[in-house]
């Protein structure tokens, strides 16, 4: 039992840390490799508030909203300059991780630092007394892969969103504001990503570099998931479960590996991944 709960909340916190790279690709076809530096940033909002000793459920908020006002800066000086030229825009959201990730060190340093949970001690399922806090990030996962599933079905922004990513050329003539639905969509996944950072950090360390392994493992997942939330969570539960199978019989560092290769021998058989399986 307790590995199956492994494998759940392994792919609930894949889920959470991928959602927001996601929504950036499924719209602007580009990789935003500033992802990574946007979870460390959210895993330092947490550590502000340890550090200041307020409520630890007051990280996740703080984290959304810097998360939000960063992606609205760098969208509106940065990216939107290089939609046309997709190359150029990832090499300045990794030049920009970068900088973020060099500001962060001159402003907290190196050191490892560690957060306060906003949920300790264990919950009993099933007779195996396992984290609560990683049990809590199961159906938040859920929770946001349905209110993403609402947004884009549901309203006239996800409506307008998947127009543009269908047939940008089209979608502009028809008087759909590709570039505002850009700006909406970039910060939103701007925001998920500094959320999601606050949101694994209790489960491990804060530092300056803690976003790049999970930067590699959403990369691969969005790779072969393209802009389908159902196919992201399709594979975050695959690959996560394999992570956890690998890591549990094999060996740890393999399990590092294992989504990275999968991803690879399944984008050799599927070159579209698994939104048209």
């Amino acid at each position: 039992m307790a590995l199956l709960l492994d494998m759940l909340t392994t792919a609930a916190m894949l889920f959470v840390v991928t959602a927001g790279l996601m929504m950036i690709f499924g719209v602007m076809k580009i990789v935003n490799f500033a992802h990574g530096a946007l979870l460390t940033l959210g895993g330092y909002a947490s550590y502000v508030t340890t550090r200041l000793q307020l409520d630890p459920w007051l990280g996740w908020p703080l984290a959304l909203v810097a998360g939000i006002a960063v992606g609205m800066l760098v969208e509106g000086v940065i990216v939107r300059r290089l939609y046309k030229r997709p190359l150029d825009a990832i090499l300045a959201t990794w030049g920009l991780s970068i900088v973020i990730g060099q500001l962060i060190v001159m402003a907290f340093g190196r050191e490892v630092q560690f957060v306060n949970a906003p949920l300790t001690g264990t919950w009993n399922i099933l007779g195996v007394d396992y984290s609560a806090y990683r049990l809590l990030l199961v159906p938040l996962a859920l929770g946001i892969c349905l209110l993403l599933t609402a947004l884009l079905n549901g309203t006239d922004l996800g409506v307008r969103t998947r127009a543009v990513i269908m047939n940008e050329e089209l979608a502009s003539s028809l008087g759909i504001h590709s570039g505002r639905v850009r700006f909406v969509t970039f910060s939103l996944g701007a925001g998920l990503g500094t959320l999601a950072g606050a949101m694994i950090t209790p489960l491990s360390s804060v530092d300056p570099n803690m976003g790049l392994p999970w930067l590699i493992s959403a990369f691969m997942l969005v790779m072969i998931s393209g802009h389908s939330i159902l196919s992201l969570l399709l594979a975050c539960m695959v690959f996560g479960a394999a992570q956890v199978l690998v890591s549990t019989y094999a060996n740890p560092v393999l399990g590092g590996l294992t989504i990275a290769v999968l991803a690879a021998v399944t984008l050799r058989i599927r070159p579209k991944g698994l939104a048209r399986a």
